[in-house]
């Protein structure tokens, strides 16, 4: 592929009297359209064996949320008919359970004392 440059310019600029300019241009601009790349070497690859040995003392004591958005629903060419949508968020605990101050705690039921009957008359 090459781009080629047209070989002559003219410029003309009226200046009490004239004035003509030739700049003769030739340059050629080539870019190589075949490359060839080889590898001449290789070095040898050595592959040792790795000893590697990985252990979890303790499962980290972490609150993991997973949010979660379900649909199920019947389409008719597109257009939805009837739809379930399910949403929330799943979490699973691996630390001691301590609720959030936000949580709600679970009351105890306490059941009133009983009235002492009370002598009529």
């Amino acid at each position: 592929m090459s781009v080629k440059i047209p070989s002559k310019f003219t410029f003309g600029i009226d200046v009490d009297g004239g004035l003509d300019l030739d700049i003769p241009t030739s340059y050629r601009i080539d870019i190589p359209t075949d490359f060839t790349m080889r590898v001449k070497e290789l070095a040898p690859i050595e592959i040792r064996p790795i000893d590697l040995s990985l252990r979890i003392k303790e499962i980290p004591a972490i609150r993991g949320h997973l949010p979660l958005n379900y649909k199920v629903g019947f389409r008719l060419f597109g257009r939805e008919i009837a739809c379930v949508s399910l949403c929330g968020q799943g979490q699973f605990i691996t630390e001691p359970y301590v609720p959030y101050p936000c949580e709600p705690r679970p009351q105890r039921l306490t059941r009133p004392d009983p009235v002492d009957p009370v002598p009529v008359g």
